[in-house]
């Protein structure tokens, strides 16, 4: 079997590198704590690290070290949803939202924004949105690799302030240590209440 790995031309068809073209992408939908976090990437093709793909398939030191090149060699902007406002829009909308702040922190506007995912967000620019982009579509790969490691360094800082729950490994996903924890410790505000483990936590059902 190939594995395909992303490339550049999906940039290329909507005029990079004379436009200026970013990816975008999230991190954080699925987990039951912590924010959700999205980065908008426009790259330097002639200035590239190697090894850029979609941030499911690297591991934690491989991702570290293309943020790292990341950091210094392509234009970078991360927008942030918080948990209340996570709770307040849904998690959708609250990517949504995350994705325009991370578009709007790029210190120069894009032309034109490829998002993975199905929907695109509210931006000041043309989008277009790709399903799977982050397997196939380069700076949607580098914008994967940036909002894993920067929500993973967030899950970091949370879980020194609420130990038990192991989020500097779960990074909030509801694993069985995690839901053990749950039952063992409580909810804490940065817990989704609206995710059904913890509103059936928090609200259990009444037998009949």
């Amino acid at each position: 079997m190939i594995m395909l790995k992303p490339d550049y031309a999906f940039e290329r068809e909507h005029g990079a590198p004379q436009v200026r073209i970013c990816g975008i992408d999230e991190a954080g939908r699925g987990p039951l704590a912590g924010p959700v976090v999205a980065a908008a990437v426009i790259l330097d093709m002639e200035n590239c690290p190697d090894g850029l793909d979609d941030s499911k398939k690297l591991d934690e030191a491989k991702r570290e070290a293309l943020f790292a090149e990341l950091s210094t060699r392509a234009e970078i902007g991360v927008g942030i949803a918080n948990i209340d406002e996570i709770e307040d829009l849904n998690i959708l909308w609250a990517t949504m939202l995350a994705m325009s702040r991370a578009c709007a922190a790029l210190e120069n506007p894009p032309a034109f924004a490829l998002i993975d995912g199905n929907r695109v967000p509210k931006l000041d620019c043309p989008a277009r949105a790709i399903i799977g982009g982050d397997a196939r579509v380069l700076s949607i790969s580098a914008a994967s690799i940036v909002a894993k490691v920067t929500r993973d360094r967030i899950m970091n800082e949370l879980a020194a302030a609420h130990p038990g729950y192991g989020w500097e490994t779960n990074r909030g996903y509801g694993t069985p240590e995690h839901l053990d924890a749950l039952n063992r410790l409580g909810v804490t505000p940065h817990h989704r209440k609206s995710f059904a483990p913890i509103r059936n936590m928090l609200s259990p059902a009444i037998p009949e």
